[in-house]
């Protein structure tokens, strides 16, 4: 990290200074190295002794935790010279998040955001990680309503911003498409004149001082069980990556950096992650989330990676759907019909409107049941898919299959 002095931390909250300068920052004691800010989050408080003596340089007890990382934040992206992008989108910003790093990486010092360190906490904790020689950073805005991704790029001050997709997310607190399109748009409306949006075909940009990129459905070949997309080879066959990965493309055109022959990347857990299972049977673990458009794109992904293999899926509730949930799930239940999915199991109660949808299947109404019910839904030689929104957990059953661990 660029090294910050201890004074920009004056009147935020309490503080204990062991040293002028501080050159990380934590929010959880355990990570803690010598030279770093502790922030003390929530019950971080408690851990204040812990990450002292883990050698931190100073620690601050904030009076507003989310201000002080903003603060801290910012005082760090003011302080570098790398070319920041913002990503946000309904669906695919974390993979395509993980995907411009890789290509970027191949030519730049890049560092970009861990896992879906995506919110008020998480985006500053990435800026605090800018080193001096920094050439790109690359974060991941989510928004869980209207000025949130406003307010992280005010901390962020991005030049490129991209917009995977617009797609039924969250419409709980914004209430409908046109309403994730506003909240998404809130990223291009930050960029500064100059700057260069990268979306969808269809995404409305009204300004006229910056570059707009638009990004279509690609071209994409298989070959050696690689995808080719724009002259690059990735280490992925899943088709809907193929368009996350046209998008980074675009962004690191944007950039001006130059397209590698061939990238691998290393995307974050539980999306897509595969491993065999007994009698040569697949898992498909895509449970970090979910919503009516990555279901259709995972259960296709499903479909074709099955072959000649029974199909099953175990699906959770997609959340945030407000009163369009229902219809959603059915519509789910109706895809997977379509898609020939030969059993389902439906995990949570939203998830029952799956089996609406005339799929063959059975129902349970939390992860703790449908552990109970794996072995009888699962038999060797199958292809599974388990997905759903984060907050159903549904990764216990994916890791049971794929460790054969199962709670009877």
């Amino acid at each position: 990290m660029i090294p910050l002095e201890t004074r920009l931390l004056s009147g935020l909250g309490e503080i204990e200074a062991r040293a002028d300068v501080f050159t990380g920052v934590q929010v959880d004691s355990r990570r803690v190295s010598p030279g770093d800010l502790f922030i003390a989050i929530g019950r971080g408080s408690e851990f204040v002794v812990d990450a002292a003596a883990a050698g931190a340089a100073v620690t601050l007890v904030p009076h507003d935790a989310f201000g002080a990382l903003a603060q801290i934040g910012h005082a760090a992206r003011e302080r570098s010279n790398a070319k920041v992008v913002g990503i946000t989108g309904s669906m695919g910003k974390t993979s395509t998040k993980d995907i411009l790093a890789a290509l970027c990486a191949t030519s730049a010092r890049t560092i970009a955001a861990e896992a879906s360190y995506n919110n008020e906490i998480g985006v500053p904790l990435t800026l605090c990680r800018l080193e001096e020689n920094t050439e790109v950073c690359i974060l991941e805005l989510a928004m869980r309503g209207f000025g949130q991704i406003a307010a992280l790029c005010k901390i962020a001050e991005p030049q490129v911003g991209v917009v995977t997709n617009v797609g039924p997310v969250h419409l709980e607190l914004v209430d409908s498409l046109e309403g994730v399109q506003r909240a998404k748009g809130e990223l291009i409306a930050a960029l500064p004149a100059g700057g260069t949006a990268v979306v969808p075909e269809e995404f409305p940009v009204e300004r006229d001082d910056v570059e707009i990129v638009r990004v279509g459905e690609p071209t994409a070949e298989l070959v050696d069980g690689r995808t080719i997309v724009g002259g690059v080879s990735f280490n992925f066959t899943a088709r809907h990556q193929a368009r996350n990965a046209a998008t980074a493309l675009a962004a690191l055109d944007a950039l001006r950096l130059p397209r590698p022959d061939a990238v691998d990347v290393s995307f974050a857990p539980w999306r897509g992650d595969e491993c065999e299972l007994p009698g040569g049977g697949l898992l498909i673990n895509d449970a970090y989330n979910a919503n009516p458009v990555s279901m259709r794109a995972a259960l296709e992904y499903l479909a074709e990676r099955a072959g000649g293999r029974r199909r099953v899926a175990i699906l959770g509730d997609m959340v945030e759907l407000g009163r369009t949930g229902p219809a959603y799930h059915r519509e789910v239940g109706e895809d997977a019909t379509e898609l020939g999915v030969d059993e389902l199991l439906a995990v949570g109660e939203l998830a029952r409107g799956y089996l609406d949808g005339g799929v063959r299947g059975r129902w349970v109404a939390n992860v703790h049941d449908a552990l109970r019910e794996v072995d009888e839904v699962v038999g060797p030689g199958d292809a599974v898919l388990v997905k759903a929104s984060r907050a159903v957990g549904l990764e216990a059953v994916a890791e049971a299959l794929a460790t054969k661990i199962h709670i009877a």
